[in-house]
């Protein structure tokens, strides 16, 4: 009976979700040849791209887009104090409106005249531009971009026409200066056009409200209280409690006057006394001529008697004045008090009548303030649009650049061997997976039945002899024949002998058969598979563990034949 042999456990398969670097950089060398093919391919292929496109040239400028307004203007003091009428003309400010500029300044309502230029341009020189689109325009020839924390403005153009770039860019700043009153004009326009309709309107309404204070004025008596005074004095005369005792004060007065006069009968001197206190009559004149009859009166009586017909006429003459002069002060002070009692009685009127009378009054000055306020509003805005105002200042002229900003040659290059290497490798990675063959050491440990005993360099037959002899003596000890497997078939017949002999020499009791014969071999006493990487694909390996299952017998383990420097 055959000694049994020593069975040593075979090690659990690498996860499948690990990346082993080393065998990616192992298959990355042993394709290296493809991928310098992909790569050399690529690098051709930019090279040929870029001497075949045409150079791009560009041209660049800057703007300012904020234009400063006049300290202390009073389109400004307007503005200040209408906000909405600052929102109606487009008088914003802020970081938010300069990017909704910029938003503007690329829209086609702007640079669709460039456009159409530029497109008008290539159509002269031959161009298919059929397929044109102004958002694909804007993309690839313009950069417009704000500069960081100010209101300057970089805007680059870029064209395959070198001739091209500075007559665009010139039409773009042209464009922008012209945009730049434009949106002032017409919002100052606007701003007019809604003021005139606005005045308009309250000028009727101004109007309507005045009448219909003056109709319920009439229609309640009340013109006593407004007669011909101002704004002010209606407003003083609607404190009803003052006109009240002003009238009631006026009454007496007049009413002791009147007493006064009535008792002093004939007394001309005191006629003429009560005559000079009344404004009205003394600017008549009739007590300056008495003053005069009076002194030629005493002139003549110096140097006549009273019965003399001068002395006697003047005497006449004086007392008709006098008489006037009585009469003409209880008139007016009978009409006075006429209408001292008329406001008196005006005074005392329902609270209902003066409060409807007080709110007419003051629709009306309100309508008529408004109005005024209208009307000043829109001299402003005349005189602002009347105004010449700057367009935004170019701080750098289009200028062109000394070289085409594409293609770059280097960049390209560098573009395509990175190209290259990123594609050949995964040509290499792809060709090295579709061939099938097995070179990694785990794989192989996973495929074939049994433990890895030995790792052997093919390139160095002479440093076998040590591990060998620890094979002969350790797991093939009492082994009276042994069985050498090759994996791949008789790939190196050359190479099997060598091994063949090799472990013959260390086993002199034991008889080594080197076959594929997998019959031949089961008749051995142990078996060893020799496996080399590369040498044999997948579907082998997976033959060759059906056929030792159905051999029956296990395989004792497996020799690894690779270089060291693998």
């Amino acid at each position: 009976m055959s000694p049994s042999l020593p069975q040593l456990q075979t090690p659990p398969a690498p996860a499948d979700d690990e990346i082993d670097l080393g065998q990616l950089a192992a298959s990355l060398r042993r394709r290296w040849r493809l991928i310098a093919q992909v790569t050399g391919s690529t690098l051709l292929l930019s090279g040929v791209i870029t001497l075949l496109q045409k150079p791009m040239w560009e041209g660049e400028f800057q703007i300012v887009l904020a234009s400063k307004e006049t300290p202390g203007s009073g389109t400004q003091a307007l503005l200040q104090s209408n906000p909405g009428l600052a929102s109606l003309i487009g008088a914003k400010g802020g970081e938010n409106q300069l990017e909704t500029e910029v938003k503007i300044l690329e829209s086609p309502s702007v640079l669709k005249p460039v456009f159409d230029y530029v497109k008008a341009e290539k159509i002269r020189a031959g161009q298919d531009v059929d397929r044109w689109r102004y958002s694909d325009w804007i993309k690839d020839s313009l950069t417009i971009e704000l500069e960081k924390g100010t209101s300057v403005l970089n805007l680059a153009f870029r064209d395959t026409n070198k001739g091209l770039v500075l007559p665009a860019l010139h039409r773009i700043s042209r464009e922008y200066q012209a945009y730049s009153g434009r949106d002032r004009e017409r919002g100052i326009a606007q701003a007019i056009r809604y003021l005139d309709q606005q005045i308009s309107r309250y000028r009727l309404q101004s109007v309507a409200s005045l009448r219909r204070a003056q109709q319920f004025a009439i229609e309640q008596d009340l013109t006593a209280l407004q007669g011909e005074a101002q704004d002010d004095e209606i407003r003083n005369a609607l404190n009803i409690e003052a006109i009240r005792v002003q009238a009631a004060n006026e009454i007496r007065n007049i009413d002791e006057q009147l007493k006064q006069l009535i008792s002093l009968g004939n007394d001309p001197e005191a006629i003429m006394y009560i005559g000079r206190t009344i404004p009205e009559l003394a600017s008549q004149g009739l007590p300056q001529t008495l003053d005069q009859i009076d002194t030629e009166l005493a002139n003549l009586r110096a140097k006549f008697t009273d019965n003399e017909d001068s002395v006697r006429l003047l005497k006449q003459r004086r007392g008709v004045l006098i008489d006037t002069l009585k009469r003409q002060t209880y008139g007016y002070l009978q009409a006075k008090r006429t209408a001292a009692q008329a406001r008196l009685a005006a005074a005392e009127r329902p609270k209902g009548v003066l409060i409807r009378y007080r709110e007419l009054l003051r629709e009306a000055g309100r309508d008529e303030a408004t109005l005024t306020r209208l009307e000043s509003e829109r001299q402003v805005l005349a005189l602002e649009q009347a105004r010449k105002q700057e367009p935004w200042e170019l701080i750098s002229t289009p200028t062109l650049l000394d070289r085409p900003v594409s293609p770059s040659k280097g960049r390209n290059l560098a573009l395509g061997l990175l190209a290259g290497l990123v594609l050949g490798s995964g040509a290499a990675l792809v060709a090295e997976r579709r061939s099938g063959r097995v070179f990694a050491t785990d794989e192989l440990q996973a495929a074939l039945p049994g433990p890895l005993l030995a790792r052997l360099d093919p390139a160095a037959p002479e440093s076998w002899a040590p591990t060998l002899a620890l094979l002969a003596s350790g797991p093939l000890a009492g082994a009276s024949t042994v069985a050498l497997i090759p994996v791949a078939g008789p790939g190196e017949p050359e190479l099997a002998e060598a091994l063949q002999r090799a472990l013959q020499q260390l086993t002199p009791g034991a008889q080594v058969l080197g076959t594929s014969d997998l019959v031949a071999a089961g008749a051995c006493q142990a078996q060893l598979l020799v496996a080399r990487p590369g040498a044999s694909t997948r579907p082998q390996l997976d033959a060759l563990r059906q056929q030792l299952q159905l051999q029956g017998k296990p395989a004792l383990g497996w020799l690894l034949l690779q270089s060291t420097d693998a």
